[in-house]
């Protein structure tokens, strides 16, 4: 898309949203909403239909873990951190996404296809340890599970789920 083009689409996207009314993080939302993530026009264009310095708007959309600055993973996994989940092996299944990913928490493979995230307690503790993908709990986890875990989704095969819905 054209830079005028997605202006034009994202102020239009934004039409309802007005100076000094705390819109912003309404406004981020919203594009995130339209778009799975907060293109670097969208703060320019954010930043003058709230009159906010493009800082500012970059500090908040930086700032909540929610947004997204660059276009998401098509898998997303999120690694549970909360305490029920570390007590249960959590550290363990961290370290094997990553060993068998290729990457760190907070990165996206370098085809795009699946990402790592670092996700907060969700109270589904019971399937603990576990992680999210794409949203869908996924556990209890043990290594050898993880592994084929994510060697199904390289693979682009549906994972053999556990747990919630599962």
């Amino acid at each position: 898309m054209l830079e005028n083009e997605a202006t034009l689409e994202i102020q239009h996207l934004l039409r309802d949203f007005k100076p000094a009314d705390g819109d912003l993080l309404g406004a981020l939302h919203a594009v995130q909403h339209r778009y799975g993530y907060v293109p670097k026009i969208a703060l320019r264009v954010v930043a003058r239909q709230l009159r906010l310095s493009e800082a500012k708007v970059y500090g908040a959309a930086t700032f909540y873990s929610e947004f997204r600055l660059s276009p998401p993973p098509e898998t997303l996994i999120s690694w549970c951190s909360g305490p029920t989940c570390r007590l249960k092996g959590g550290d363990r299944i961290r370290k094997v996404l990553e060993a068998e990913l290729g990457i760190e928490m907070g990165e996206t493979t370098d085809d795009k296809r699946v990402g790592l995230h670092l996700g907060q307690c969700n109270g589904t503790c019971e399937h603990a340890a576990q992680v999210w993908v794409n949203g869908e709990v996924t556990g209890p986890l043990d290594a050898a599970e993880t592994v084929r875990l994510v060697r199904s989704l390289r693979g682009h095969a549906a994972p053999r789920r556990r747990g919630a819905g599962g």
